[in-house]
C-alpha cells in the first residue's frame, strides 16, 4: 500500500489558522520578491564565470536558456500544485499526494540537498565578497579562516558568521524576515540592472569569439575517428563543445532554484491559490531575462578564462569598464543579493522538515513553533548543521550536489502531475498546467539530460545520501507515520 495523503485532508488543513499554524502574512508581491530573492545569488554572481570557464565559454549564454527550459516546465507543474494544495512542503507534499509516503520521504530527504546545502554553497561566495569588500577598508581577514581544509585553510568563518545570523533572524518571524529580503532584492537587481547597462558598452566581441569554442572530442566524434559512447565517458565530455553547453545547463541550474522555494511558504501566504502561481511563474520570468543578459555581458567583458577558479567573476568583469569607483558599491549590492538568498533557502527547508515533523517522519522538534509562529528548533538545528557544510566544504562540490539534488526534486514534481491527472481528474485546479501530458513529459526529459550531464561523482553523492535517507525512514519514519498510525486504528476498529 501507498499510504498516501488525501487531497481533501491537505485542503482543510491548509485552511486552519491560529495557534499551532504558521502565520499568513505574504502577499502576491511578497512571494515574487521572494523567488527572486532566492534566485538571484551565487548562480548567477559566482557559478556563470565558473560554468564559462571550464564547461561553456561565452555559450554559458545557451546554458541559461536551457536551465530555464527546464524550470519552465517544472515550473508550471510547481504552480498547479501549489494552488491547488497551498501546504508548506513543496515537493515533498504534492509527491504524499500522488505517488505515497515512501516517495514523499525521498523527496523530503532529498530537498535537503537543495535548500540546506544550497544555503552552505551561497554562504561560501558570500564570503568571498565580504572578504573582497574588506579589502577595500583596508582589513584583511586571514586565508586560513576563508577556506575549508580541502582548500588548503582551516574553517571559513565568515561563512559560518551569516549562516548564524540569518537563522536567528528566521527565528524572529517570517513577517520580519520577508520585510528584510524585500529590501536585498531591490538592492540586487538594481545591481544586475547596473552591470547590463553599463558593462554593454564595453563588451569587446573577440570575447565572443569562437562563442561555442571547441571540443575536441566532439570533432573526433564527428569524423568518425571516436565512438559516441567512448565520448560520453572521456575527459572531453562537458568540456566547450555542445556537450559543454549540456554540463554548464546542469551546474547554472542551481542559479533557478528559487522558485520552488516559493513554495514552501504557501502557508503563509495570503492568498495561495492566486499568489502561488503568480510567485513561482513571476520570478522565473524575471530571472530569466536578467540572467541571459547578464551571461552575454560577463563573458563580452573578459576573456571566459579569465574567470578560471575565480569565486568573484562580476569583480573581475566589471574591473574591465571605466566605472573602477562603483566597484565597492557593487560588492556591497553582491553581498545583499547572497545575503536574500541565504535568508530563503534556510526558510524553505525549515518548512519541509516542519511538514514532515507534522506527518509523523520525523521527530516532534522539526515542527514545534514559538510564540512567533516559526519552528524555530529546526531552524537552530539547520544553523549548526549548514554552517559545518559552510566552514568546511569546497563551493564546486556544494555546487554540484545542489543541482542534482533539485532536478531529481523537480522531475518527480513533474511525473505527480501526470500522477494526479489520471488519478484525480476532476479536482479544482486553480491553475492547471497547460498542454499536459506534454509539458510534464518534456520537464522530465530535460532535467533528467541535465542530471546525466553531470560529473559522476554527484550521482555517486546522491546515491549515498539517498541510501542514509533510506534507512533513516525504515529505522525511525515508517514507525512513527500519522497516516499509518490512523490506517491502523481504522482496521482495529472494523475488525
Amino acid at each position: 500500500m501507498l499510504f498516501k495523503k488525501s487531497i481533501s485532508k491537505l485542503i482543510a488543513e491548509a485552511e486552519l489558522n491560529g495557534q499551532g499554524t504558521l502565520k499568513r502574512t505574504l502577499s502576491s508581491s511578497g512571494l515574487i520578491a521572494l523567488g527572486v530573492g532566492a534566485i538571484i545569488g551565487a548562480g548567477l554572481f559566482s557559478l556563470t564565470g565558473i560554468a564559462a570557464a571550464d564547461h561553456a565559454g561565452p555559450a554559458v549564454v545557451l546554458s541559461f536558456i536551457i536551465a530555464a527550459v527546464g524550470c519552465g516546465f517544472a515550473g508550471l507543474c510547481y504552480a498547479e500544485f501549489a494552488s491547488m494544495i497551498p501546504v508548506a512542503g513543496s515537493a515533498y507534499t504534492y509527491s504524499y499526494a500522488t505517488m505515497g509516503e515512501f516517495m514523499a520521504w525521498i523527496i523530503g530527504w532529498d530537498l535537503v540537498l537543495e535548500y540546506a546545502l544550497a544555503a552552505a554553497t551561497v554562504s561560501v561566495s558570500w564570503s568571498q565578497y565580504f572578504n573582497q569588500l574588506l579589502l577595500t577598508l583596508g582589513v584583511e581577514i586571514p586565508t586560513q579562516f576563508l577556506h575549508g581544509p580541502w582548500e588548503g585553510g582551516i574553517v571559513n568563518v565568515p561563512a559560518i558568521i551569516i549562516v548564524c545570523l540569518l537563522s536567528l533572524l528566521l527565528m524572529r518571524g517570517t513577517e520580519e524576515s520577508s520585510f528584510v529580503n524585500n529590501i536585498l532584492v531591490v538592492l540586487k537587481v538594481a545591481v544586475v540592472l547596473i552591470f547590463i547597462v553599463l558593462g554593454w558598452g564595453f563588451i569587446d566581441p573577440a570575447n565572443h569569439t569562437p562563442f561555442i569554442p571547441v571540443n575536441h572530442g566532439e570533432e573526433l566524434v564527428k569524423s568518425g575517428q571516436l565512438g559516441f559512447w567512448s565520448f560520453l565517458g572521456s575527459d572531453d565530455f562537458g568540456h566547450f563543445g555542445f556537450s559543454g553547453i549540456l554540463r554548464a545547463a546542469g551546474v547554472v541550474f542551481f542559479a533557478f532554484i528559487g522558485f520552488d522555494a516559493v513554495s514552501t511558504a504557501a502557508q503563509e501566504a495570503k492568498n495561495p491559490k492566486k499568489g502561488m502561481p503568480i510567485g513561482i511563474i513571476g520570478s522565473l520570468i524575471i530571472c530569466t531575462l536578467l540572467y541571459v543578459l547578464f551571461s552575454y555581458v560577463l563573458t563580452g567583458l573578459a576573456p571566459y578564462t579569465e574567470f578560471k577558479g575565480d569565486a568573484k567573476p562580476v569583480a573581475t568583469a566589471f574591473a574591465k569598464t571605466g566605472y573602477t569607483f562603483l566597484n565597492t558599491a557593487l560588492i556591497v549590492t553582491i553581498i545583499a543579493g547572497y545575503t536574500s538568498v541565504i535568508l530563503v533557502m534556510l526558510l524553505g527547508q525549515s518548512r519541509v522538515f516542519y511538514s514532515m515533523s507534522k506527518d509523523g517522519l520525523l521527530p516532534k522538534i522539526f515542527s514545534d513553533l514559538s510564540k512567533r509562529q516559526t519552528p524555530w528548533k529546526t531552524n537552530l538545528i539547520f544553523m549548526v548543521f549548514v554552517s559545518i557544510f559552510a566552514g568546511f566544504v569546497p563551493v564546486s562540490d556544494l555546487g554540484h550536489m545542489v543541482s542534482i539534488g533539485t532536478l531529481f526534486a523537480f522531475t518527480l514534481v513533474c511525473i505527480g502531475i501526470l500522477v494526479l491527472r489520471k488519478t484525480e481528474p476532476n479536482l479544482e485546479r486553480p491553475f492547471k498546467t497547460p498542454f499536459v501530458p506534454l509539458i510534464p513529459i518534456l520537464g522530465i526529459l530535460v532535467c533528467v539530460l541535465m542530471m546525466a550531464s553531470l560529473p559522476i561523482e554527484s550521482w555517486e553523492r546522491l546515491g549515498i545520501w539517498m541510501l542514509i535517507g533510506v534507512i533513516i525512514y525504515f529505522v525511525y519514519s515508517k514507525k512513527h507515520s500519522k497516516i499509518r498510525k490512523e490506517y491502523a486504528e481504522e482496521h482495529k476498529l472494523k475488525d
